[in-house]
């Protein structure tokens, strides 16, 4: 073979491996869970969201980085080893604001939203999000207390991480955003501490229970007082009626007397005479007498009604001779 056809050869040889790397780097994939990043010489050119089938300048003018959309799990304080939990005592251990300590580890959920920072604006992205998530997650236990850390205050905690590890991300700009955090175990160091915090809880639930049954005491107490108010409110508003119309009645009576009188003096004071005399002495028999000439001329009033009460007879009665 001459050297001109070895040339030749050659140069189809290095011209066909030439086209199939423009047309094996010309065109790329993007799928509904992936992202893209197109750099042209080296400097970022364009960020590719859509899926499907995308084309570029071939290699070396342009490269493709491919990134997941997927949402990621940063866990603190602990890790998963083949299945198994294997916990870091040390990285957890925190100093809450009352000076105790505690041990606190989460889980953060995260996303690639800028690919362009992700990749080429820090060396170690995770690393910075875990750093961020050390920090947020200390200094909110570190100016909460004991309390609210183990028991109550825990949603408190995660919001409060998550608002200052949002900003601290934001402000890195390293391409990621915080879906979520949320506290997997807050306790105490060691086993005597975490007795003692359980007495504690114990007596503080003990003395809310104690308070609920002493407010239920008193309201069921108050419920009695206030019945028996009501009814002696009631009781005295009837007296007060009751008095009112009696009062009427005096001063009706009182008016009718006194019309009588103006009428009639004599008699009237008369009849008031022998009505105060048959109640001051119920028993007192009463004559109303006439003198005129030389003889005493006198009616007996109450044999009179004596006489008429024995002579009547009740009805239906028979008499036996």
């Amino acid at each position: 073979m001459s050297q001109r056809k070895i040339v030749i050869l050659s140069g189809s040889i290095v011209l066909f491996l030439l086209l199939g790397v423009i047309l094996v780097t010309s065109w790329y994939t993007v799928d509904e869970s992936e992202q893209a990043v197109i750099m042209t010489f080296g400097k970022v050119d364009e960020e590719i969201s859509e899926a499907g089938l995308h084309f570029k300048l071939p290699w070396p003018i342009q490269q493709v980085d491919i990134l997941p959309r997927e949402t990621f799990s940063l866990t603190f304080g602990y890790d998963e080893e083949d299945g198994e939990i294997v916990d870091y005592p040390e990285e957890t251990k925190m100093v809450t604001g009352d000076e105790n300590i505690v041990l606190a580890d989460l889980v953060v959920q995260w996303r690639i939203t800028n690919p362009k920072q992700f990749l080429y604006y820090s060396d170690e992205p995770k690393e910075i999000l875990y750093n961020a998530t050390s920090a947020s997650l200390r200094g909110v236990i570190g100016s909460s207390e004991i309390d609210e850390a183990l028991t109550s205050g825990k949603a408190e905690i995660e919001g409060n991480v998550r608002d200052i590890l949002t900003k601290l991300i934001d402000r890195y700009e390293i391409g990621i955003s915080i879906l979520d955090v949320k506290l997997q175990d807050v306790e105490l160091p060691n086993d005597e501490v975490r007795k003692a915090f359980t007495n504690v809880v114990d007596a503080r639930e003990q003395k809310e229970t104690t308070i609920y049954g002493a407010r239920k005491y008193k309201n069921q107490e108050l419920s009695v007082v206030e019945g028996q108010k009501d009814a002696r409110i009631s009781r005295a508003e009837g007296d007060k009626a009751q008095r009112i119309e009696q009062a009427r009645g005096d001063v009706a009576t009182f008016n009718a007397l006194y019309n009588e009188f103006k009428d009639n003096p004599d008699i009237t004071r008369q009849r008031l005479v022998l009505e105060t005399l048959e109640e001051v002495l119920p028993d007192t028999k009463i004559y109303i007498t006439d003198e005129g000439g030389d003889t005493v001329k006198y009616l007996p009033i109450q044999p009179a009604k004596e006489n008429k009460t024995t002579t009547e007879k009740p009805k239906g009665s028979e008499t036996n001779e």
